[in-house]
This record gives C-alpha cells, structure tokens and sequence, in this order.
C-alpha cells in the first residue's frame, strides 16, 4: 500500500482552514476541492444550492457507463461559539497523535482520505466507478445530499452501494433512527396584559402543545418498538426551542416551537405528526379562535432524514467488511446521509475514521492512526 497519510494530512489541514460552519459558504472549499480534481485528471461537476451561495461535489473515477460504489462526506461543521476551545478550532494542530480543529473527526478528516486516495484510484484503471460526494448542510438536516441523488437519478447512475464516512471509529454501522426537525408555529392575538380576556395567548396555547408533546414522548416510551436494535428502543420527541411574545407586559400574539423527532421506522413521524394534527384541530384551535378567528397553529416538518435500517448481508454491509476486515456490525443513534441514500435505492453503511464522542466538541480531534487505517482501507478498493 502506498503511504498515503502525508497526503492526507496536508489536504486535511487545508479542509480544517475554511470556515465552513453551515451558516456559512463552503464555496472556498469546493473551489480548492475543484482545482484538485483538475490537478489530478477527476472529471466532476458541481452542484449549487437553490440560492448559490453553497455546493456539493460529485466525482467519478473509472467508467462511469457500470454500476459502481458511492464514498460520500460532507463539508460543513457545527459552530464553535460558546466552546472553551484552547487552540484555533479551524487551524490544524498537531500534538502526538492527535490533530486538533474542527471537523477533524466530523467529517472532514474522511473527506481528506477520500482525496488522497483519488489519484491513486484514478490511475488503477478500475472496472467498476468509484463515486466521491462531498455535501453541504448536512448538519443542519442533510439539505445538500438530495441534489446529489437527484443528480445520480438524472444520468442513470445505479450504484450498487454507497459507505458513508462518519466516526464510527471504522467500525461498521448498518441501522440508525431517521431525524426529522419540525416547527410549529402558534399565531394569537396581541393585547395589553391586564385584559387578557380580549387576547389570545400563544404562550399559553404553546404550553398545551408541549405538554401534549410530552405525553406523546412518554406514550412512545411506555411501548418499545425496536428492543435490541436501537437504544432506547423507540422513537423520541424533544422540544429544543420555544420563543415568543414581545414584553411582559403583553399578551403573547406569537410563539415558536422547534422539536425533533428520531424515528425508528419510515413511518414513526408521520404517525406523530397525525396525532399532534388531530388535537391542534379538536382541541387548541377551537379555544384559541373562540376569541379570535385569525389564530392558527401550523406544524411545519423543516427535514426529514429517514432511517438506516439494517439489511444484513446487503452490498454496503459486504462491501465494508472487505475493506475493513470487520465481522460485526452495530447501530447508533445519530442520523446520517446513509438514510438518504437508501432511500433511494441504495444499500448504504456507516464507516469512517475517529470517535462520535470527539464531533461536535471544543478541541474536536482525531488520531492519525485512524486516518492512517482509513486510507489503508480505501486503497483496498484497486482490485
């Protein structure tokens, strides 16, 4: 095998350099990406997002007319504000064997295998195509992802498998919940605090939407529905924010409620969302435009990532235990792009190089040497 992990660590360092934080544009990376597929002879194309300001990437490396494998990353990271971070979070430090910065783990310290290994695919004349996809906003619902599917569906590619590089440690994922971000947004009417029978207070009427929420978390709880698959074993809820109002001093006219839903099957949040519908309608809605016709709650489902769930023995499953020489298989509970991508048809696992308990942390970091055996395994892709 080549060494490739100087490589790597030098296009690593370079990821790490951009901010690309999913607030922001990741469009300084995709060029540097861009002009290193040029360097290196990889036809590729870009894909924007609606407004222009972000893009994906998606490569082909062999012959693009045969079924093929996809290696697929993303680019953006989760912010650092209100972190403790004791280095430049998007400087790569190197201590030992450990390279600090963010998104070192999460997932651009993958990212950067999947380049360093390019050329090297690219000059072994593959039978079969090696895809690399490179997403944007995939912290922030797997936005960017659906344009490369959409993209793959529109040429006739049908790849037969797709290894999705978040830190799993390079062990193999074959099952995670979906995650499905919702927003529900209550409209009242405004008013003077000391006459809140001529209001309607949104707060309030937020407060039986929760506490509806709640009993749906608890009801869900009380009947498990995938003992020894994930944990906890059922479908959750969790509200995350709630705003609303103006001053103390008046009658809330507006509120906001944005919650989540990790689902255990394809259909667990449509079945939520169908009960929550049904006592907004019968319950909430009757009293609030009893005082004022003009209220209104409205749940907005803002993404939706389905569920992995496992295929044992499926081409993904197979494909990474040959890389990996790994026998066993796990699930977690994150969501991921796999979901997406089976979703359209095809097998997908997760297998990538770093801990999950390092992503999202001050100090993110990774160790070299799971970069360095991540490379290893991707090599193994040159028959």
């Amino acid at each position: 095998m080549t060494d490739l992990l100087p490589t790597a660590l030098a296009i690593l360092e370079r990821l790490v350099g951009f901010d690309t934080v999913s607030r922001n544009s990741n469009l300084k990376l995709v060029e540097y990406v861009r002009s290193y597929l040029d360097e290196h002879g990889i036809p590729h194309v870009v894909l924007p997002s609606e407004d222009g300001t972000k893009a994906s990437i998606f490569a082909t490396i062999g012959p693009a007319d045969r079924p093929g494998i996809v290696l697929s990353g993303h680019t953006d990271v989760v912010p650092v504000d209100g972190q403790e971070w004791t280095r430049d979070p998007f400087a790569l430090t190197r201590e030992g064997d450990r390279l600090y910065g963010r998104g070192t783990t999460d997932m651009k310290g993958y990212v950067a295998c999947m380049l360093a290994v390019a050329p090297v695919l690219q000059r072994a004349g593959l039978p079969a195509p090696v895809h690399l996809a490179l997403s944007y906003d995939e912290e922030i619902g797997c936005f960017g992802v659906h344009g490369i599917v959409a993209h793959m569906q529109s040429i006739g590619l049908h790849p037969t498998a797709a290894l999705i590089g978040e830190p799993s440690r390079l062990g193999i994922v074959n099952g995670h919940k979906g995650s499905s971000g919702l927003l529900t947004r209550i409209g009242g009417l405004s008013g003077h605090s000391s006459r809140p029978d001529r209001g309607v207070n949104a707060i309030f009427h937020a407060a039986d939407f929760l506490v509806r929420l709640r009993a749906c978390g608890e009801a869900l709880a009380a009947a498990p529905d995938s003992i020894g698959l994930f944990e906890p074993p059922y479908a959750t809820v969790s509200a995350g924010v709630i705003a609303g109002g103006s001053a103390r001093n008046a009658i809330a006219g507006d509120c906001r409620i944005e919650w989540d839903v990790r689902a255990t099957k394809p259909d667990s949040t449509a079945k939520i969302l169908a009960g929550l519908e049904q006592f907004v309608a019968a319950k909430m809605l009757p009293e609030m435009r009893a005082r004022h016709p003009g209220a209104f709650v409205l749940i907005e489902q803002v993404y939706d990532v389905p569920p992995l769930l496992p295929a044992a023995g499926c081409a993904a499953e197979t494909l990474a235990k040959r890389l990996t020489g790994a026998n066993s298989v796990g699930t977690v509970a994150y969501a991921s792009e796999a979901g997406v991508f089976l979703a359209a048809g095809i097998p997908s696992v997760i297998c990538g190089p770093g801990d999950i308990a390092q992503a999202h942390t001050a100090d993110e970091w990774i160790e070299s040497g799971q970069l360095a055996a991540c490379l290893t395994h991707l090599q193994r892709l040159v028959p």
